[in-house]
């Protein structure tokens, strides 16, 4: 058994927390390999260090003074190194960091810092060897992630025996220059670790017990999800869903690796289990609603046209929208009729020239447009083994007075997507997750 474990910037914010993801990696010997994050935030008012580098590197590039900022990241560390009685020389580090600081430093060197550092304190905490991102995460000439050299290189430095800390959210690119990824990129590191060893499983340790099936700020207390495939996890993270970005997920879905996101304030909760698959055994049969997830702010433009060659028009549409950059987030198509679903901030102040274009170039009977729509999505694998799941979902919104402006359901039946009015967002979730999930 092989675990890669990931550890979020709140899991190493201060010496407690160190303490903690000691705990945890010593409880499984199967964990061997662990990539942390920058250390986060101890408390409401702090700073997430990696905050911290980007405003010095601010100072830097317009010529302001800004050793305070840096004298406040240096303490931090200091303070996590003296509070767990290690004996890694942070003052040289930070020295030497300073000696080659100019305006023309990298935001991408000077913000990997967060997460150097942290992770050559948390190696040393763990008895664990230290491996620079920059030795083991490769990026081609265009940016992109060199798979098959990073694997190669990460696979060998496993393989020495001992256990190893990686640094995430870089790694380097092909003249040895430091390269970050996007927020978020430690949750990449992680996956691309675990499917460089064939992991048997990735552990995401966070500051939440998994997945939850709504959003908390909605409706109180939301029960984690125990178990979600991948597919039911894309489905709510397009609708907003606070979950894994789909970059972070890809490596080890490719491979076939279980994720589980994990509490580490609560190493004993069970966290949320990501699969590709999901035996009957594994899962609770009574619930058949995974989670429910939501975006605001949406307008339908509905378009009919009597006889109209569907196909034909729909393309016409569309491109429409293309040169404008905009995408259809749904389509509902009738017989003599189709509306779209688009992002009313990324659709701005342009409607009414779309309106026009569509006007000229397809000539229909009628445009109707309809703002200030909220889409909710209900989301479960086992919804199409469930007859007269959509009638119920229906029923219960009317029957709490919530109109239903719009309706699509996922070709592969593991979603239905409802638009209502803005203002009854919040009140849609509610009942759906009252009604099929509570």
């Amino acid at each position: 058994m092989l675990k890669v474990a990931k550890f979020g910037g709140s899991s190493v914010a201060g010496a407690d927390q160190f303490k903690k993801v000691k705990a945890i990696i010593q409880e499984d010997p199967a964990r061997r390999i662990v990539i942390v994050s920058a250390a986060g935030k101890r408390s409401s008012s702090d700073h997430k260090l990696t905050d911290l580098l980007y405003l010095c590197h601010a100072h830097l590039t317009y010529g302001v003074p800004g050793d305070n900022i840096l004298q406040l990241i240096q303490d931090r560390f200091a303070e996590i190194r003296s509070d767990l009685g290690l004996q890694y020389d942070v003052e040289s580090d930070f020295a030497a960091l300073r000696s080659r600081l100019s305006r023309d430093t990298t935001a991408d060197e000077l913000v990997s810092r967060g997460e150097y550092f942290t992770a050559r304190l948390m190696a040393e905490y763990l008895d664990y060897d230290f491996v620079d991102a920059a030795d083991c995460v490769f990026f081609g000439f265009d940016g992109q992630l060199d798979l098959e050299k990073t694997y190669a290189a990460i696979k060998e430095a496993a393989a020495k025996g001992r256990g190893i800390v990686i640094p995430g959210f870089y790694g380097s690119l092909p003249s040895g220059k430091i390269r970050v990824m996007s927020r978020g990129g430690s949750d990449i590191s992680g996956a691309l670790a675990a499917a460089a060893v064939d992991a048997d499983v990735y552990e995401n340790w966070t500051d939440v017990s998994g997945i939850l099936m709504a959003d908390p700020r909605i409706v109180k207390d939301p029960a984690p999800i125990e178990y979600i495939t991948y597919s039911e996890l894309r489905e709510l993270a397009f609708m907003g869903a606070s979950v894994l970005h789909e970059d972070s997920v890809q490596p080890v879905k490719d491979k076939g690796i279980p994720l589980n996101i994990r509490n580490t304030n609560r190493p004993q909760d069970a966290g949320t289990m990501i699969v590709e698959k999901i035996s009957k055994k594994s899962a609770n049969q009574d619930r058949f609603i995974t989670g429910i997830a939501g975006r605001r702010n949406f307008t339908i433009l509905t378009l009919r046209k009597r006889n109209m060659n569907l196909n034909v028009t729909l393309s016409q549409v569309l491109k429409i929208l293309e040169r404008s950059h905009i995408t259809a987030e749904h389509i509902t198509l009738g017989l003599d009729s189709f509306a779209l679903v688009v992002s009313s901030a990324v659709l701005g102040d342009r409607l009414y020239e779309i309106i026009g274009e569509v006007q000229n170039v397809c000539a229909p009977d009628d445009i109707q447009v309809q703002d200030q729509v909220a889409l909710v999505a209900v989301v479960g694998r086992k919804m199409t083994y469930r007859p007269g799941t959509s009638g119920k979902i229906f029923r219960a919104l009317g029957d709490a007075g919530i109109n239903i402006r719009t309706i699509n359901q996922a070709a592969d039946e593991i979603s239905i997507t409802v638009g209502v009015d803005n203002n009854d967002f919040e009140a849609a979730i509610r009942v759906l997750y009252e009604g099929f999930a509570g």
